[in-house]
């Protein structure tokens, strides 16, 4: 396990029993997401984070649970007593907070047409060809380090169009349209998920993932709205945002374009209906058992037991294994995360109310701890 002391938390050993909830939790799903990871890791390496197992402290983890899936049959009591043969609960928290802190994802369902209409209008769009990636080889001084995809017009590498430019057709008529909707915002939440499953007339679905972004910076609507005092901070939520824009569309663009990071995309077949979208980890996702993390701390691969302790919107409380297999702009922290609750408007329900303190319970492989 890497060293703690810059990781900007303490942690605490734990024992199974002092976790509320994981006898309760249905560990077979659990180790399904899991097995995803160690499947894809028996032929691919996964960068290591300055916090928990490195890569190489997983691999004979994920190969114990390449030969349990093909040897045995997989149900709760075998798989519960896998995560517990193999790893130790560790609880992060964070110097700046008492707990860790979640909130929710999910993939959007829209209706699309594959060619603009009256109606369907609003686009998606491909990664364009003049869109680079910068490093400090080719990332001119004026440009700030943290932006990490820029322009290279003219022999001149320079900042990328923002929102604002590119809603106002910088990219239009250059070919570079996927698909069309009819909502804006649908199109901004889009952006924010990372991923996308549009739905056509002739009953064929199309996904769409993350290909790039414009290099900006990301600012969330409902900061804007806390900003300007239009929301209370602890009513913001997915559901909260849709409606103040809904209920005032004359400031959409308004609210909209303070950010100005943009979402390129690439086109993916829906291979498994069920299933999510192939995201950072390169597996797809599983419905409240993938977790995106701060890579700067964590491995893909890394299960974390999470507890809200609050109900969700459907009365559950949250206290579920998740696997790392994702990450974001804004999850920022060792004990932060985002909860993949699977596609459609049902799981964005789910997803749009997440804002909660969680415990955020680290699964490490009891061979390091021991070491």
């Amino acid at each position: 396990m890497s060293d703690l002391s810059a990781a900007h938390c303490s942690t605490e050993l734990l024992n199974f029993k002092d976790c509320a909830g994981w006898a309760e939790d249905d560990h077979a799903a659990a180790f399904y997401a899991f097995l995803k990871s160690a499947i894809y890791a028996e032929t691919h390496l996964y960068k290591s984070g300055s916090l928990g197992p490195q890569f190489e402290d997983l691999v004979p983890v994920f190969a114990q649970a390449r030969s349990l899936a093909a040897g045995q049959q997989i149900d709760r009591q075998t798989t519960r007593a896998f995560f517990e043969r193999c790893f130790y609960p560790v609880k992060i928290i964070p110097h700046d907070r008492k707990t860790g802190f979640v909130t929710g994802f999910y993939e959007p369902e829209i209706a699309a047409s594959r060619v603009k209409t009256a109606q369907y209008s609003v686009p998606f769009y491909r990664k364009p060809p003049d869109l680079i990636k910068l490093d400090a080889d080719n990332r001119p001084k004026n440009l700030p380090e943290d932006m990490v995809f820029g322009r290279y017009h003219n022999g001149q590498v320079t900042e990328y169009f923002d929102r604002q430019a590119i809603d106002q057709g910088a990219l239009a008529d250059q070919g570079l349209e996927i698909a069309y909707v009819d909502n804006r915002v649908d199109v901004y939440f889009a952006h924010v998920q990372g991923a996308v499953r549009l739905n056509f007339d002739d009953g064929t679905q199309m996904r769409l993932t993350y290909a790039a972004k414009s290099g900006h910076g990301f600012t969330g609507a409902g900061r804007v709205l806390i900003d300007k005092g239009e929301l209370e901070p602890a009513k913001v939520t997915m559901q909260s945002i849709r409606q103040w824009l809904a209920e005032r569309p004359a400031r959409i663009d308004e609210i909209l374009w303070h950010n100005r990071s943009y979402i390129f995309f690439r086109e993916a077949p829906v291979d498994d209906p069920l299933s999510g979208p192939v995201a950072a980890a390169k597996v797809p996702l599983s419905a409240q058992r993938s977790l995106a993390v701060d890579r700067k701390y964590h491995c893909f691969g890394t299960p974390f037991f999470i507890n809200t302790h609050k109900n969700l919107e459907n009365g559950e409380v949250f206290r579920h294994l998740m696997i790392a297999q994702d990450t974001g702009s804004a999850i920022l922290g060792p004990a932060r995360g985002d909860l993949f609750f699977g596609s459609g408007d049902a799981a964005g329900e789910l997803a749009g109310g997440i804002r909660h303190d969680a415990d955020f319970i680290m699964l490490v492989p009891r061979k390091t701890v021991a070491d």
